[in-house]
This record gives C-alpha cells, sequence and structure tokens, in this order.
C-alpha cells in the first residue's frame, strides 16, 4: 500500500477557491488521508462533513484540531466503496463531493463509476470534485457526468463534475 500523498497548500487554496462559500454545505472527503481538506471544509462553515478513510492513522490533522462529531466533522474509518453504500443507505446527500484517490491507480474511474451508481448522495445543483495526477488519463467518465471545470497544478489536476441536464 502506498503511503498517505498530501494535498498541498496551493491545490488546497485552488479547491476552496473554486468551490466559493461554503458556509452550510454538505461536504464529503472522500479518501480523506491525513483530512486537511476535510478540516479546511469544516473551518470554512461546511456542515456536515463527512471524511473518508481507510486507515485511522491517517487522519492526523483532524484528530489535532480536536473536532468533535456533534460539531458537524464526522469521521469514517472504512473502504471508500464500503462508505459509498453505508452513506447511501442511511440517506446522507451532499453538495460537495471531493475525492482525492491515490495517483496512478484505477481509484479516478472507480469513484466516479461509484457515485453515479448512488446518485442520490449527490444533491441536485452539487458537484464532484476529482484530484487526480496529470499522468492518469480517466477511462470512461460516465455519460451522466459533465465536466464544467478542469484546472492544473503542477502535477496534479482539479476536475469538477455535475450530473448532465436531465440525467
Amino acid at each position: 500500500m502506498k503511503d498517505v500523498r498530501p494535498t498541498t497548500s496551493i491545490v488546497i487554496e485552488a479547491i476552496f477557491n473554486i468551490l466559493g462559500p461554503l458556509s452550510n454545505v454538505a461536504f464529503l472527503d472522500l479518501f480523506a488521508g491525513t483530512g486537511r481538506v476535510a478540516l479546511e471544509a469544516w473551518s470554512r462553515g461546511a456542515r456536515p462533513v463527512v471524511a473518508v478513510e481507510l486507515l485511522r492513522r491517517r487522519c492526523e490533522a483532524v484528530k489535532r484540531a480536536g473536532v468533535k462529531p456533534e460539531e458537524g466533522l464526522v469521521l469514517l474509518f472504512m473502504d471508500v466503496r464500503r462508505a459509498i453504500r453505508w452513506l447511501d443507505k442511511r440517506g446522507y446527500s451532499f453538495n460537495v463531493i471531493f475525492a482525492d484517490p491515490p495517483y496512478d491507480s484505477s481509484w479516478a474511474t472507480e469513484t466516479l463509476e461509484l457515485l453515479t451508481s448512488k446518485r442520490g448522495l449527490v444533491r441536485p445543483g452539487g458537484v464532484i470534485m476529482l484530484e487526480r495526477s496529470s499522468r492518469e488519463i480517466v477511462n470512461g467518465i460516465p455519460k451522466c457526468l459533465q465536466l464544467v471545470d478542469e484546472r492544473r497544478y503542477g502535477d496534479t489536476v482539479l476536475s469538477t463534475f455535475r450530473f448532465a441536464e436531465g440525467d
């Protein structure tokens, strides 16, 4: 298993500049790693914020911040596939779903497929933002998704998707 690759400060700033104000926006962070993106969303007023990370030891930033679930930040320590099913089954939905899967893996494509299979997780007008390596090609973007923005920061690409009108 590859070690965690934290999102750089430049990319974190870009993410939140692209997303704009987050007050009372429901935010899901998949492959949360250290938890920096989830914690930044929470600090900008997103509520609730759910961070999904397989390994408990990785979410150091959130643990150090001491934010409790009753304050609107929830950590789920489970596989992303399982977490998506778990959240869908419990009726969660989000305005923003941010996913930063391991670079150079099939996870970018699989994550988009998983999210389109559980469309209720994305609120109407909501977005899916995918962070990936510029070397990585996302194969077979589901037809129900439309790319609305894509930006490159060094080796990192941020792609933002919405469900296509009428889908």
